[in-house]
């Protein structure tokens, strides 16, 4: 499949290919931090949600700029995947651990280019707290 074979449907992407498989990124209107257990990982006023479609609905995603990330996070080496959607994409573990805990799509497709720079956290492993703009 080429980049040509997707469209930008209601300014999000989806596969004529697959039609059940579409995605939308929207501004969240707020700050965010982002927490395991008491440790502050990362705190944003400019994230972004990611809603998505495939298999199923899944799961909205909150994505926060990497310079908004307080935790020391390492990439993991040799771990990575592709998203027809999105492109390719990179783990992060927490310090020394290869345990990852947040992923990013430095390499994202033209289309999905809103994404390079963003990371996100998984939600089993870290609590996301959303709140209204701060004054």
């Amino acid at each position: 499949m080429s980049i040509a074979d997707l469209t930008l449907v209601r300014d999000g992407i989806h596969n004529p290919a697959e039609p059940r498989h579409y995605m939308r990124l929207k501004p969240v209107a707020g700050h965010v931090r982002i927490r395991r257990g008491d440790e502050l990982l990362a705190e944003s006023d400019a994230a972004m949600r990611l809603l998505e479609v495939g298999r199923d609905l899944y799961d909205p995603v909150i994505y926060v700029p990497r310079a908004d990330v307080i935790a020391p996070i390492t990439q993991i080496e040799g771990k990575s995947t592709h998203c027809p959607l999105k492109g390719d994409c990179s783990y992060f573990a927490l310090g020394a651990n290869d345990v990852p805990i947040a992923w990013s799509y430095d390499r994202p497709l033209p289309f999905a280019e809103a994404l390079k720079g963003l990371i996100a956290f998984y939600p089993d492993k870290t609590t996301v707290e959303e709140a209204g703009p701060l004054a």
